[in-house]
């Protein structure tokens, strides 16, 4: 039996890995969208009366330490969270790509220069780099984007730069650079439309760990700060009274999940629609 049969239908398990990614990833788009909208109570209000109540009808997340309601501040963290990855992700493509491009493209010295410049990047751990950001320019969920979109900058770049070098080799190149066709015109006609592929199945599959990283630079204070809910402050809120109250660390734990989730699943349909080559892994 042939490795197609044995796992079934490739076509049908790509088709329902993309339309449960993007359905989840739209549906929590949605709720983050409407929060003010759909969220049953302010998210900051304090009722002394509820401190680490239980769930119930009104409250169906329960309450946290100073009686907010925990279902209102997953819903406005969660918006907080999408935000600054997605927001990171998005900052750090428009760079990353013309960057790749340009390396995968003319090679030789721009090659050279893009790449260990990326590189000196690479060096740093991810966390220990966005703390770094923070040190100098404060904490925030600006700085935190911004210090994620630097993080995953290198990374998508050298996809792109792969993605760059291999349709570069095609015939379809050679043939629009023989008719005459300049550097512009070859990597805006023929080159960026066919090597974008990789680097966008990449990006959805970072913004999944852009949002964990987040998340724990919140946990530890130095992303979205208060009194603005963020999944990660909420965490940190709650576990202290972890087995006093757990629904004050179980909701928004469920919320990371559900979206981690999302872009995982979104990011191998699209590997398998757009990257069959595996450039991007």
């Amino acid at each position: 039996m042939s490795a197609i049969a044995a796992s079934g239908n490739p076509a049908r398990e790509t088709r329902r890995l993309l339309i449960l990614g993007a359905g989840l990833l739209a549906t929590l788009a949605i709720i983050a969208i409407a929060a003010p909208l759909i969220a049953p109570h302010d998210p900051e209000s304090v009722e002394v009366s509820r401190v680490l109540g239980a769930p119930n009808l009104s409250h169906p997340f329960g309450s946290d330490v100073l009686g907010r309601d925990v279902l209102s501040r997953v819903i406005f963290g969660l918006r907080a969270s999408l935000l600054v990855s997605i927001s990171a992700v998005a900052g750090s493509l428009i760079v990353a790509v013309p960057l790749g491009l340009a390396a995968g493209y003319f090679g030789r010295l721009t090659d050279s220069v893009i790449s260990r410049a990326l590189d000196l990047i690479l060096v740093f751990p991810a966390m220990l780099l966005a703390i770094a950001f923070i040190a100098v320019l404060g904490p925030g969920s600006t700085v935190a984007a911004i210090a994620i979109a630097v993080i995953y900058l290198p990374i998508l770049a050298r996809v792109m730069r792969t993605a760059t070098l291999i349709v570069s080799r095609n015939d379809y190149v050679a043939g629009a650079r023989a008719r005459g066709a300049g550097h512009l015109a070859v990597i805006s006609g023929h080159v960026a439309p066919n090597a974008l592929g990789p680097v966008v199945v990449q990006a959805s599959v970072l913004s999944a760990f852009a949002l964990q990283l987040e998340a724990g630079l919140s946990f530890l204070g130095l992303g979205t700060q208060p009194p603005t809910p963020s999944l990660g402050g909420m965490l940190a809120d709650g576990r202290e009274v972890l087995l006093q109250a757990p629904w004050v660390e179980i909701f928004p734990g469920l919320a990371i999940v559900v979206a981690v989730l999302g872009f995982t699943f979104l990011g191998e349909g699209l590997r398998r629609l757009l990257d069959p080559r595996g450039v991007a892994e």
